[in-house]
């Protein structure tokens, strides 16, 4: 089954991570990052692609070259993905001194078909990256970028508390970041809906009237019960497909 990137895109990323829990192919408090990276524009909605990752420093002025040479580098190297690029930097300097990214590379990702950015750094120009419609993330704002420069190209990184792998499948909203396992990618939009449907036995009773304990419990065990069987049928298929 191929994956549906727009499929996920429909869901926001607690949604997906909760789905993701379904299948126990990892421990729950695994594949998220952690709060030092936040939305820089939460109004956006879900971001879906896979990683093209980066390490970047801005202490230092690098040794040789044009400073932007290796962004001809990275854009070319899109096409080595399976679907659009997200675009994710570790900042090697710590703390982080400049930002990472600002309009023209934002525009240039764009531009070359990114579906967004993530940073273990800085940003900056954060208006004129929201009005181009460009999702970003990182863990603050710095208005200069120093001595920008991009160090590697498609090597594991460390962002957020967990390493992101070239290629890896991310999903993030304003809620936050999360790799979805790519082993089971094209299932979690499909079970994702089923997952809602048994989250709103317990929404849709409370959104119903007053409630009262015995009522409420009751919608609950229902609503628990669903996960229950959600997570032993997709197991069961997972286990037959291996």
């Amino acid at each position: 089954m191929p994956i549906d990137l727009k499929l996920l895109a429909r869901y926001d990323t607690p949604t997906i991570c909760n789905t993701i829990e379904l299948f126990e192919v990892r421990p729950r408090n695994a594949g998220y990052m952690d709060a030092r990276i936040r939305a820089c524009c939460p109004e956006m909605p879900p971001m879906v692609g896979y990683a093209s990752t980066a390490t970047m420093r801005c202490e230092q002025p690098r040794r040789e070259g044009d400073v932007y040479s290796s962004l001809d580098e990275q854009v070319s190297r899109f096409a080595e993905l399976p679907g659009p690029p997200v675009v994710v930097y570790q900042d090697l300097d710590d703390p982080c001194v400049a930002a990472t990214f600002g309009e023209i590379m934002c525009s240039t990702y764009k531009a070359f078909g990114a579906a967004g950015l993530i940073t273990s750094g800085a940003a900056r120009d954060l208006d004129q990256v929201r009005r181009i419609g460009f999702p970003t993330f990182s863990n603050g704002a710095i208005c200069s970028h120093g001595y920008s420069h991009i160090v590697d190209l498609h090597r594991a990184v460390r962002v957020g508390g967990i390493t992101i792998n070239p290629g890896d499948l991310i999903h993030a909203d304003a809620n936050g970041v999360t790799t979805i396992p790519l082993e089971i990618a094209a299932e979690v939009g499909q079970v994702a809906a089923e997952y809602v449907a048994a989250e709103c036995i317990v929404l849709d009773y409370l959104k119903a009237g007053k409630p009262d304990g015995k009522a409420f419990s009751e919608a609950r065990k229902a609503m628990l019960s669903q996960f229950g069987v959600l997570s032993n049928r997709v197991r069961r298929q997972l286990g037959a497909s291996r």
